[in-house]
């Protein structure tokens, strides 16, 4: 049988609370250490971690304090005034600031300072070394933890976005000290797969948020060198939008998030859907005026070939002849027709100066022996032998008058 005395855990959350609100010194007390897991909520309120080398508190800033403050960045050493109580509902302790200021700049944000200046004299960030992404790249390499959201994220976006890329996974730890070593070797494997067996037009690095201590290993300088040695280009989406590391000033394209490195690192597959319809569409149209005008020119070059070709050309002449055989007979016709009225008066000219009709009507032709017509009486003398023609016989006769 349990105890008559069983407490529950609100009444000892209660109970713990209670004990906080009446020690002065966590009601009153003043803190220094560095800031990490800085976020600032949509309602206003900020919520970070205290910490130190040995330890951490939980920390909040309400809505009302935060608006007239400087508010820290990951990283920061600051000096913070408030109250330590218990947050029942998630079972812990934390500290509750009203007043915060600088004191300077923690020891992982000047060794971050640090290696950024370093790098940036030798070049590591220069825009100049930067490569372009493939617009539409057929394989990528992707180098994160293979349990981590990061890596579904990712996956998600590619398939949604441009469901023909595909992926070559080297999985790695992206936090705690083994980390930096297993990128750096993730980086090599991929490299070298690029080069042996597939060719890879992108290598994406990421890891989802989380604080400076957590995204570390990316501002670490083996990881940082070994995104400038490789051949493909590395694009980074390592924490949130306002996380910065060294390997996203290293990386050929920085993304604000591990989705967001997907986008960055292919098309958009509606926009391609939709732009490939729209050259279809134009193609088609084109085509389709293209053939008309070639309709349109084949017709014209089949008349005109019909009007050159041989056998129109024979059947035109052919009509040709026919026309000229017609007008030539009608020609010769006329011509004939012509000839044989000029003969039918030449004919009647000639019937009407023949001379037997003349002779038909009693008259005589009279020559002298010699066969000369005689045309006067003074050709002849008494004597004469003459010949006398007549329409039906001709005699002999002796001139024997004189005239």
């Amino acid at each position: 049988m349990p105890p008559a005395n069983v407490y529950s855990v609100s009444q000892v959350s209660a109970y713990i609370k209670s004990l906080f609100v009446g020690d002065m010194l966590l009601a009153d007390v003043w803190l220094s250490g560095e800031v990490s897991g800085f976020i600032q909520a949509n309602s206003g309120h900020c919520y970070f971690t205290l910490k130190d080398a040995g330890a951490i508190l939980k920390s909040v800033i309400w809505r009302t304090q935060a608006k007239g403050m400087a508010l820290p960045r990951n990283g920061d050493a600051v000096i913070v005034h408030g109250a330590i109580s218990v947050y029942e509902q998630g079972g812990a302790y934390q500290l509750y600031v009203d007043h915060l200021e600088p004191a300077g700049v923690g020891q992982l944000w000047r060794e971050f300072e640090r290696l950024k200046a370093r790098l940036e004299v030798e070049g590591l960030f220069a825009d100049a070394r930067k490569r372009p992404i493939p617009a539409r790249p057929a394989r990528l390499g992707v180098v994160t933890s293979p349990t981590a959201a990061a890596l579904r994220d990712i996956l998600r976006t590619l398939s949604h976005r441009y469901g023909l890329v595909d992926v070559i996974l080297a999985p790695t730890p992206v936090q705690g000290d083994q980390a930096p070593p297993a990128i750096v070797a993730a980086l090599a494997l991929l490299n070298r797969w690029s080069v042996e067996r597939e060719p890879l037009d992108a290598i994406i690095l990421a890891r989802g948020g989380g604080s400076i201590e957590e995204l570390w290993a990316f501002n670490d300088e083996r990881v940082a060198r070994a995104i400038a040695a490789s051949a493909a280009p590395v694009i980074t989406g390592v924490g949130h939008e306002t996380d910065f590391t060294i390997a996203d000033f290293v990386a050929d394209l920085r993304a604000p998030t591990p989705t967001g490195a997907a986008t960055l690192a292919t098309p958009d597959g509606r926009e391609l859907s939709a732009a490939v319809a729209a050259l279809m569409a134009r193609a088609e149209r084109q085509l389709t005026g293209r053939l008309a005008d070639e309709r349109t020119r084949v017709g014209g070059l089949t008349v005109r070939l019909r009007r050159a070709a041989p056998a129109a050309r024979l059947a035109t002449n052919r009509q040709r002849i026919d026309d000229l055989s017609r007008r030539g007979a009608l020609a010769i016709a006329n011509i004939v027709h012509q000839q044989r009225a000029r003969l039918r008066g030449e004919g009647l000219r000639l019937t009407a100066l023949d001379p037997n009709r003349v002779l038909a009507r009693g008259y005589a032709i009279v020559a002298r022996a010699d066969g000369a017509v005689l045309h006067s009486v003074a050709q002849v003398a008494p004597g004469d032998a003459v010949r006398v023609r007549m329409a039906d016989g001709a005699f002999g006769a002796i001139v024997t008058e004189d005239r």
